[in-house]
């Protein structure tokens, strides 16, 4: 029987922090690498490790992959879904900018909102937990309110492909709380994403023609390493038990931290400004978050 907590504690709110902080940084490192090694190829290599160091962790702590629990169809509507939002992600990268992907991306929480309690009612939200979502992407969208000007139908393209992603992203969270997945170990649950991941990547790349190779920098094999080891496996891996366990509405809030962070980044390792909006957009996300999770009763 799975232990499933109403509200977020100190674990789960410091893990949240820490991936959404690795996430930010991730976004710094796929754009610092993806000048030498191509997005789905650079994909690949990062699902096929995780999957090779998934199978180990397994192995050693003896966590089944394999036995029939009715999870089959799930696990593969969920691997599909999470193929389709990274495949979404990167053909979008090619038609649009960073930023205006971004804020698409992330009404990825508000798919989880509506859509989520159709199947799992205690997952609903309030009016004022409704609101500090709002507040949250409206952080978001200040953060990158820049990048919004003239639009070319090629970045309208690629903002209806970042929102087609952010769609995917929220029904595979949906796919993971209403079917078997719910009843499945992280382990099990990951395996299934990141492994259809892993088989469709390689296809995609060869399609768009990207070239495959292996020597590449000290820095590109550093920042693989880690978006594999520590992204597409480690930081995934606790974002599925965090699923598994906390109500998953008030998880996705979170998610609005990691552009904000990846900006933070940006203004630490890249030297680039840091500006009001940033400030504002973090007080605003902060803001938003604390009232999504605010336990009914509590004062604001």
């Amino acid at each position: 029987m799975i232990e499933r907590k109403e509200h977020l504690d100190t674990r789960a709110t410091a893990l949240l922090i820490a991936c959404c902080a690795f996430w930010g940084l991730q976004q710094i490192l796929i754009k610092t690498t993806v000048g030498e090694v191509p997005p789905l190829w650079q994909a690949s290599i990062r699902m096929t490790g995780a999957v090779v160091l998934l199978w180990a962790w397994c192995v050693r702590r003896g966590v089944p992959l394999f036995a029939r629990d009715g999870t089959l169809p799930g696990g593969l509507l969920a691997g599909a879904l999470f193929a389709g939002e990274f495949t979404c992600i990167y053909l979008g990268l090619q038609l649009t900018t960073a930023s205006r992907l971004t804020v698409f991306l992330y009404t990825s929480p508000f798919v989880v909102a509506v859509l989520l309690p159709r199947w799992v009612p205690a997952e609903r939200l309030r009016g004022l937990q409704w609101v500090g979502l709002a507040i949250a992407f409206a952080g978001v969208v200040v953060a990158f309110s820049e990048s919004f000007g003239h639009s070319t139908s090629a970045q309208l393209r690629g903002d209806a492909l970042a929102l087609t992603a952010g769609v995917l992203w929220g029904l595979t969270t949906l796919t993971i709380r209403a079917t078997r997945l719910a009843t499945a170990s992280a382990e099990k649950t990951l395996f299934y994403q990141i492994a259809v991941t892993a088989a469709v990547s390689p296809l995609l790349s060869l399609l768009l023609g990207e070239r495959w190779g292996f020597a590449y920098s000290g820095y590109a094999w550093f920042s693989i390493g880690l978006q594999t080891v520590i992204g597409a496996f480690a930081s995934y891996l606790a974002w599925m038990w965090l699923l598994r366990h906390y109500p998953a509405t008030r998880i996705s809030s979170f998610t609005f931290l990691t552009p904000l962070f990846a900006l933070v980044f940006g203004v630490v390792l890249l030297a680039e400004p840091l500006t009001l909006q940033l400030v504002l957009a973090l007080c605003g996300v902060a803001l938003g978050i604390v009232l999504v999770n605010r336990r009914p009763g509590a004062k604001p």
